[in-house]
């Protein structure tokens, strides 16, 4: 298991963060980009309209609660 500064375990959220900006100081806006772009691609090979519609309707649905509360 992964430890901390003060030599402590560390928690599954801190490990991901520490990951995450290790990450981000390698890597420049392109990067994230070019990921983002494969991974639509491969998620609209890989589902139909209806998925596309069905989580359309949840973001909506989503949205419409936050902006009447």
């Amino acid at each position: 298991m992964a430890t901390n500064k003060n030599n402590d375990k560390m928690s599954r959220e801190e490990a991901g963060r520490m990951g995450g900006e290790a990450t981000a100081k390698n890597h420049d806006k392109e990067f994230y980009q070019e990921i983002g772009e494969k991974g639509g691609e491969t998620t609209s090979k890989n589902h139909d309209k209806e998925f596309y519609r069905e989580i359309g309707e949840k973001g909506g649905k989503s949205n419409n609660k936050r902006n009447n509360n």
